[in-house]
């Protein structure tokens, strides 16, 4: 399984030639030629990777195929021997209303009766062999496209974003938890700090991560929510850092041109 799956397609764009062809044999293309599509997929299983591509054509495995075929073989051969030892005698009937043969006996007109009815029953048999081919092959489409729609994340522009949004939310959460334990301890050494907090991170989510500590510290000190002592670091409580923080906000688009823009 792959976590994120980035897709960027760019469409070929045919020769003269190869484009009349194509626009022959379809009235309106999918995908306009010369153009860049760009999606974001998540939890995508490396076998189905191809799937992803556009214009992408579904074929049934060899698996399926022997499950629709062997049994069609299976069932199909009875009713085709049946029907081969009554074909003559079809044959000679039609031939009598046709005028080629004078006479047919009653044994002659049963046995064309009941070539008819094999008749009947082969095309029978053969539509439901082929209705059963066009359900598999929807199921098949289905699993497509159920795979594609509910695993695609964006696309093309939104697509950054997304990542910019991520990114943003990545950089909150590293001020949030230097704040938090900064908070919890009073006061701490940043590589006292960087280690408590990589070490709740294994414990919490049981995978290592290098804990960009200067860079969370940053962030606090340029919204005035750091304190320094020589090497110990504090925050202030909760309810002064909120109204702190609300003042950044109001003061962050200064329209009067009075007030200095917050810092950023």
């Amino acid at each position: 399984m792959y976590d994120d799956v980035v897709l960027l397609v760019t469409m070929k764009i045919p020769d003269p030639a190869e484009a009349a062809s194509k626009r022959r044999r379809s009235r309106k293309p999918r995908v306009r030629p010369g153009a860049m599509l760009l999606k974001y997929f998540r939890d995508i299983a490396s076998a189905d990777l191809n799937a992803l591509f556009p214009d992408v054509r579904v074929v049934m495995g060899l698996r399926d195929q022997l499950f629709l075929g062997v049994p069609a073989l299976i069932a199909g051969v009875p009713i085709l021997l049946k029907l081969a030892s009554t074909l003559t005698v079809l044959f000679l009937v039609a031939g009598f209303y046709l005028g080629v043969s004078t006479a047919v006996h009653d044994e002659e007109m049963a046995g064309a009766l009941a070539a008819v009815s094999g008749l009947i029953a082969l095309g029978g048999f053969i539509i439901t062999q082929w209705v059963r081919f066009q359900r598999q092959s929807l199921m098949h489409q289905k699993i497509l496209s159920d795979n594609v729609y509910y695993r695609n994340v964006n696309n093309n522009a939104g697509i950054f974003d997304y990542i910019i949004g991520e990114v943003e939310e990545q950089e909150c959460k590293e001020a949030f938890l230097a704040y938090h334990f900064l908070l919890g301890d009073g006061a701490s050494t940043q590589d006292a700090l960087d280690r408590q907090i990589e070490a709740w991170l294994k414990s919490k989510f049981g995978a290592y991560i290098d804990f960009e500590c200067d860079d969370a510290l940053a962030k606090l000190d340029r919204l005035g929510l750091l304190r320094r002592d020589g090497d110990r670091l504090s925050v202030p409580p909760l309810d002064e850092a909120l109204v702190r923080l609300d003042r950044i906000w109001d003061d962050f688009f200064p329209f009067d041109g009075k007030r200095p823009a917050a810092p950023r």
